[in-house]
């Protein structure tokens, strides 16, 4: 397997991010839509946070099953704004961070991604899912 790789060479570049201005129903279209589970929080292209799917989950607990869930789910989701419900803490990686370096990271610190960052601008995401295809891969060439 090779070693020192770069995450630029797997991570995620086409980016679905939210603004700090974003509500959280828009946040629940984007994971929907794009069957996502980890969204970067930007303020001018500058990453701010993440939120995570079960950040979602925790606001609101409902599945819209009908009418009435939905109406719930609305009133909760206005309750509350991107910036309380996203990490703000964020670790990020630069583009030239290893694979190895990045998995590291994340099982340390029991993440699911890593916001890749180009001094402060987001450029990309990497995922536990991208380091999967990436091994899935390795077996291929290997056979």
């Amino acid at each position: 397997m090779k070693q020192q790789v770069p995450v630029s060479t797997i991570m995620t570049k086409n980016i679905v991010k939210l603004n700090l201005t974003d509500d959280l129903t828009k946040a629940e279209v984007l994971f929907k839509a794009n069957k996502i589970k980890h969204i970067p929080v930007v303020n001018n292209c500058k990453i701010v946070g993440i939120v995570s799917l079960n950040d979602m989950l925790r606001v609101c607990c409902t599945e819209a099953d009908d009418e009435a869930d939905i109406d719930l789910e609305s009133v909760v989701y206005n309750m509350f704004t991107i910036q309380q419900v996203m990490t703000k803490s964020v670790i990020t990686i630069k583009p030239y961070t290893t694979i190895k370096e990045a998995a590291t990271i994340l099982v340390e610190n029991d993440f699911h991604a890593l916001p890749v960052c180009d001094d402060e601008n987001l450029v990309g995401i990497l995922t536990s899912t991208d380091l999967i295809n990436y091994l899935l891969e390795q077996y291929d060439i290997e056979e």
